[in-house]
């Protein structure tokens, strides 16, 4: 099982494992949570989204500060 992962301009084919939430995701990518918004097949959700077979899951991350 597979899902796309789009992070700027970079765009991979990345494995899929079952019951995988954006919040697992983003924790073993090293993403601090509070840095970034996702989407999912073009839609803001939330971290306890799962990661289904198929989909585009995109990593923005958002700029911040004084």
């Amino acid at each position: 099982m597979k899902f796309t992962l789009i992070i700027g301009d970079e765009k991979e084919s990345r494995d899929l494992s079952d019951g995988l939430t954006i919040k697992n995701f983003l924790e073993e990518m090293d993403f601090p949570l509070e840095t970034v918004v996702v989407k999912k097949n073009g839609q803001i959700v939330i971290e306890e989204e799962i990661i289904m077979e198929g989909d585009v899951i995109e990593v923005i991350k958002v700029i911040y500060g004084g």
